[in-house]
């Protein structure tokens, strides 16, 4: 006699097909991402063969607990199936989906379309109640704890006028309770969501060179100096301070002005080149302060309700100890020196790369890790990282993987404006967030398409964006006019379509626009230079500021990127967007052109708002709080980008 392939000798009988799971990231080889508060809806294809009934449920625990949480999967339509988990606690979850042929369910529902008759066949339905019975003995053989309950609905089917409660629900309810699912069929691996605290899916980020916090009769800013700028970025709204790196700068190559070859003695150098004879990434420029001095800077900072970031940029200066040290780090050449780094078309004299190829790289390793954990330890939660995409993918992941498992409440930010695959890729291999290319997507159809492919596609489930309308090193070319309602607009843009944004200060609430000609870049950019500022200056780019980050904290559809929906206007220069949560709805409506006033009929999305045509709606402008009635989905908009370059309408 023939036999058949143990394959289907384990699941011969197992008829229920679970197919399509999601959310999953490629097969499941990366978690899906959420934060503390959010839903994780998990939907899958759950069927069987012929006509009988399926039940599913979503099983979901902690990573190394042994207790699963099981929820009741439901039916959406076509065979599709969904569970909602709340994201409660951080840390890594692991989920399956289970489903099994509910023969009882099966039963109950043909027992009620019996019933239904309006003849019913009075023999057919003494079997029914029979075959009922033999679950209800099966059930009481499975499960102890089912014996009192079993006993009374045994009762119940044999006893006069007993056809109502067989089809009942309080009977169903049972059943549910006390399955008979011999032949279960499981998804065929576990997937995983990690989910992170709630920073990592919301924040604002102020970033500044603490060495030019100092005021105009100073030379070289401090952490101290760095404090008393504290107040002026709460005012501002701010929750994450960003810093480049603050270590020792080498000499070796040093950069001057405007990324000049030949400094003068006196020119500071570019952070950026890490390490001198003072130290490497584990030491502080003396000029900036002590350690003590900089976790006094967290301590006061946090206080304030903001958190610090700091650069974590792996790269040396030729007067980095780890050149000296460990020379097997570096890729060296036949005439003795190391190719400097590149990042094309930009070139770092003053940097040498490390060899992620190298026989020692286990040791280097744990070296780099070091450094993350030396930070930590000194009160450090958020890290910026330089040019991760320069970096070994495979370095990233372990690193990442055992930062999380030891502090999970670290956040990383990935600085790597780069290929739209590495990018991704490394949000897979764990950076909780990914600069992106808004700093270059200015038309509206270019937004428009952008924020489609970042909250509809894929990446939705484990990309999250971080818009920044300019950094340390790009200054647009759309910001280079320094006309204040083109800052606004980019601004506003950035701080209501995602929900992680950042700027580089004070260069932008200060309008600074001059650059080098023909580039992205700053001329005189603080990277090479100490500069002054006037921070007590105020603007109403300022004002805008103060007041989005205070409607961002204070509604909900603010915390999130993925719930933006698009909205139809007939004018090319007009924008318009949903955001909403729960009761907070929003429509926010931008006039992209910051030279004209712009005027346009408005298509709104009234499914998206929870109203329907020919409802009057009030919808207030939390800026000007200017309130209009509209009716119905056609209204018309008109915007003067030298008064305000939008709308922030609140639905009510």
């Amino acid at each position: 006699m023939k036999s058949i392939s143990s394959v289907y000798q384990k699941s011969s009988r197992n008829r229920a097909i679970i197919s399509s799971i999601s959310p999953v990231v490629d097969n499941g080889l990366y978690p899906v991402k959420r934060t503390e508060g959010d839903w994780l809806v998990v939907e899958a294809d759950v069927f069987t063969d012929g006509h009988d009934h399926v039940h599913a449920t979503l099983l979901i625990k902690e990573k190394g607990s042994r207790k699963w949480n099981e929820i009741a999967m439901h039916p959406i339509g076509n065979d599709r199936w969904q569970a909602r988990f709340f994201c409660e606690k951080t840390g890594q979850w692991i989920y399956r989906v289970r489903a099994f042929v509910d023969h009882t369910e099966t039963w109950q529902h043909a027992f009620r379309k019996r019933l239904s008759d309006s003849s019913p066949d009075t023999e057919e339905i003494k079997l029914q109640l029979a075959i009922g019975l033999e679950f209800i003995e099966r059930i009481a053989a499975k499960y102890p704890k089912a014996k009192p309950a079993a006993k009374k609905w045994s009762a119940a089917l044999q006893s006069e006028g007993s056809y109502e409660s067989a089809g009942g629900e309080e009977f169903a309810a049972f059943f549910h309770a006390y399955p008979l699912n011999d032949f279960i069929t499981e998804s065929p691996s576990d997937l995983s969501v990690v989910i992170h605290r709630k920073r990592a899916g919301f924040s604002a980020w102020y970033s500044f060179f603490p060495r030019s916090a100092a005021q105009p009769d100073q030379t070289h800013g401090t952490f101290s100096e760095c404090e008393d700028l504290l107040p002026r970025i709460k005012e501002l709204g701010f929750d994450v301070v960003y810093f480049p790196p603050i270590h020792p700068i080498g000499s070796a190559f040093r950069k001057g002005k405007n990324n000049s070859l030949t400094p003068s003695p006196d020119e500071p150098g570019c952070p950026y080149a890490t390490g001198s004879h003072l130290g490497g990434h584990k030491d502080i420029l003396p000029e900036l302060g002590t350690l003590k001095d900089f976790k006094r800077f967290i301590v006061k900072s946090n206080e304030l309700g903001i958190e610090v970031a700091l650069d974590f940029a792996i790269q040396c200066s030729p007067d980095h100890p780890y050149v000296k040290d460990h020379p097997q780090w570096f890729k060296w050449r036949p005439d003795g020196t190391v190719q400097y780094a590149e990042n094309p078309p930009k070139k770092y004299q003053d940097v040498l790369p490390l060899d992620y190829e190298n026989e020692d790289w286990q040791n280097m390793w744990f070296e780099l890790k070091g450094i993350l954990d030396y930070w930590i330890a000194q009160g450090i939660r958020i890290f910026r990282v330089d040019n991760p995409h320069t970096k070994s993918f495979v370095f990233w992941q372990w690193c990442l993987e055992e930062i999380a498992q030891e502090n999970p409440d670290v956040i990383f930010l990935a600085e790597a404006f780069t290929r739209p695959r590495i990018m991704e890729d490394l949000a897979k291999k764990g950076y909780h967030q990914s600069y992106t290319y808004f700093s270059w997507r200015n038309s509206k159809w270019e937004l428009m398409q952008y924020m489609e492919e970042l909250t509809q596609s894929p990446m939705r489930e484990y990309f999250r964006p971080n818009f920044w309308p300019n950094t340390h090193d790009i200054n647009p070319y759309i910001l280079q006019s320094g006309h204040e309602p083109q800052y606004i607009i980019r601004y506003f843009l950035a701080a209501s379509l995602s929900s992680n944004y950042g700027i580089f200060g004070p260069a932008y609430e200060l309008l600074a626009n001059a650059a080098l000609p023909g580039k992205e870049e700053y001329l005189d950019s603080e990277k090479y230079e100490v500069r002054h500022w006037d921070w007590n200056h105020r603007n109403k780019l300022m004002h805008v500021m103060s007041k989005m980050n205070q409607l961002r904290n204070e509604n909900a559809a603010f915390h999130y990127t993925n719930n933006y929906s698009s909205a139809a206007v007939e004018n090319d220069q007009l924008m318009a967007y949903v955001k909403t949560s729960g009761g907070s709805k929003f429509l926010m409506v931008v006039n992209l052109d910051a030279w004209n006033r712009q005027s346009g009929t408005l298509h709104v999305p009234l499914d998206k708002l929870g109203l329907h045509e020919g409802q009057s709606y009030t919808v207030h402008d939390l800026f000007t709080d200017d309130k209009y009635t509209w009716n119905g989905s056609r209204n018309f908009v008109d915007i003067d980008p030298y008064r305000l370059p939008f709308h922030l309408f609140k639905i009510d």
